[in-house]
């Protein structure tokens, strides 16, 4: 691996909020009441994992994204900014409320129901605010809790200025041809394929976006296709106790390797060893790690 004295600067572009957390006995059928444990909030929203993320990896981070005009808005802003992430062009909205995920966890599996609220007002508008800050970056990260339409902006923009651009395509929700073709990876949860992609055959989508496209489970494997063969790697660790931000971890790890210079084979083992890291705290964020962890 290599790691270059030189920090990445990495715009994300995403949604943020708090994860509410049931613990029970079992996820609810319909029409069930369960008893819950014990509760616990985290701070979460994909965006903000992965501007945490890479920012703990070393990365000098800008987030885009939006809050309600809330206390729950504040204490948000305030954990990015203790993360070093520069919060300059998140933007406070009085028509939602902060964005808030709903889990009921047992057995590390959970059901998750997500209130996107703030995160929907997000626009094209507040991506064109930091077009200088874009043009000066190495890559963009963006997820799909925000309105896609400034997903697709912020993919333009960011290609017409040659930057890269990764997407973790999560929730899972139908890209365009030209989103594909114009990001330069995609991250993708491997029981979402057809939805994203039209395509339901995880052999198919690799082989058509090889290099590109990179499917993950939730034992922490990923599988690609090099042009050649089949690349498949799995990092699970048994210890493992908070499966949430998974994803968002990988998508950190490879983000910083590959701005770094790395192999994609490179990229796929850092992306694992990070995602292996944050499954091992409760909370999306609370145990990512540092780069400095990473290699003790």
């Amino acid at each position: 691996m290599n790691f270059s004295s030189t920090q990445p600067k990495i715009v994300v572009v995403g949604s943020c909020s708090l994860d509410l957390v049931l613990y029970t006995e079992k996820i609810p059928s319909a029409n069930e009441t369960v008893m819950a444990t014990h509760c616990d909030n985290y701070f979460g929203g994909k965006g903000a994992n992965q501007a945490v993320g890479t920012a703990r990896l070393g990365a000098s981070v800008y987030f885009i994204g939006c809050v309600g005009v809330d206390p729950l808005g504040q204490q948000i802003m305030r954990n990015l900014v203790n993360e070093n992430v520069n919060v300059g062009f998140v933007t406070e909205t009085d028509k939602e409320a902060t964005g808030t995920a709903y889990v009921t966890s047992t057995a590390g599996e959970a059901a998750i129901v997500v209130v996107s609220a703030a995160n929907n007002c997000l626009t094209t508008q507040n991506v064109e605010e930091a077009d200088k800050y874009i043009f000066a970056s190495d890559m963009l990260l963006l997820q799909l809790e925000i309105p896609m339409n400034v997903v697709e902006f912020t993919i333009k923009k960011a290609k017409s200025y040659g930057k890269m651009v990764g997407l973790y395509a999560s929730p899972g929700k139908s890209l365009s041809n030209e989103i594909i073709e114009n990001v330069d990876f995609i991250i993708a949860k491997s029981n979402e394929l057809e939805i994203i992609f039209g395509e339901g055959q995880r052999e198919e989508v690799l082989k058509k976006y090889f290099n590109k496209v990179f499917i993950r489970d939730e034992t922490n494997s990923t599988i690609y296709f090099d042009g050649t063969e089949m690349k498949y790697y799995r990092n699970e660790d048994e210890s493992m106790v908070y499966k949430m931000g998974m994803g968002d971890a990988f998508t950190s790890g490879f983000a910083i390797a590959l701005c770094h210079g790395n192999t994609i084979s490179e990229c796929v083992k850092f992306g694992n060893e990070v995602s292996s890291k944050v499954s091992l705290g409760k909370g999306a964020q609370t145990a990512l790690p540092k780069l400095s962890e990473l290699f003790l």
